[in-house]
């Protein structure tokens, strides 16, 4: 095959499978996970059953690479603050988890939540999340912002574990969350004698 109509080819099958994927994003916001119906999908990407077929053989498969795009969007977002926000690393850190928080805050309710995080693509955005995070928090220690007596890794658990409890707090908790979560980053002062 000529490689232009390969590229054609493939850069169709690339707007399809993102047509389903955003139809997915329709159903669920509007209506939650219950809504998403291969039918539903179909007829809100205007293309029909067959054709998603071809792409995705049931709801399950779909729901996963939504969520799967969904959560590599919301790391994207993290490190886009991280290499443009300007200033010290003190404050992108600071907006890092801000976002990271309101991203938890307004996610999808306990059951739907539970049900996207139990498929398989999340312990790896877990694993560059946490990469990601302790990789800003070692910076951080290294210019004395944050402390040095935990590595960045355990920290950067700390961190996911303590905002990821703002989903059920109302919007001003949340965000003070963040701020109790950057005063524990601190460097500890010296005491003599410890």
């Amino acid at each position: 095959m000529p490689k232009l109509w390969t590229d054609t080819i493939e850069e169709h099958r690339g707007a399809v499978r993102s047509a389903i994927l955003d139809a997915v994003a329709g159903l669920v916001s509007g209506h939650g996970l219950s809504s998403v119906t291969m039918s539903r999908i179909a007829q809100n990407a205007g293309i029909g059953r067959a054709t998603l077929y071809k792409y995705f053989p049931d709801v399950e498969a779909v729901l996963d690479a939504w969520h799967e795009r969904h959560l590599n969007a919301h790391l994207e977002q993290l490190v886009h603050i991280q290499e443009n926000m300007p200033g010290d690393t003190w404050h992108r850190l600071e907006e890092v988890l801000r976002t990271y928080t309101r991203i938890a805050h307004s996610g999808n309710g306990a059951e739907q939540a539970a049900r996207l995080h139990s498929l398989p693509h999340v312990g790896d955005a877990e694993r560059h999340l946490n990469a990601f995070l302790a990789s800003l928090l070692a910076e951080g220690a290294e210019e004395g912002a944050i402390r040095n007596d935990t590595a960045p890794e355990v920290l950067a658990v700390y961190c996911l574990h303590a905002l990821g409890a703002s989903a059920g707090l109302a919007p001003d908790a949340a965000l003070r969350l963040v701020e109790i979560t950057m005063a524990g980053l601190r460097p500890q002062p010296w005491h003599p004698g410890t």
